[in-house]
């Protein structure tokens, strides 16, 4: 999953190469997913009224529930 939502989120911003996804499992069934990206790409990411984000967390959302799973999202700043 954390391929996916690099390529989607690089595909989005203008410095793909300061995309940074770290992936914290807790061994079970929940993963979290934390981006960090540069500091003029968080506007594009979010989205108009956090559409994008939004819309990312429901992809995740509908693949967890396929494989059985819980996906978190984080945007970290920095």
């Amino acid at each position: 999953m954390k391929e996916a939502v690099e390529k989607i989120v690089k595909g989005l911003v203008s410095d793909a190469d300061a995309v940074e996804i770290i992936e914290d499992s807790d061994g079970g069934k929940t993963t979290r997913l934390s981006i960090r990206l540069a500091p003029d790409d968080y506007g594009r990411v979010i989205g108009r009224e956090g559409r994008t984000i939004k819309a990312i967390r429901s992809l995740l959302f509908y693949s967890g529930q396929k494989h059985n799973k819980r996906y978190f999202v984080d945007l970290i700043e920095g």
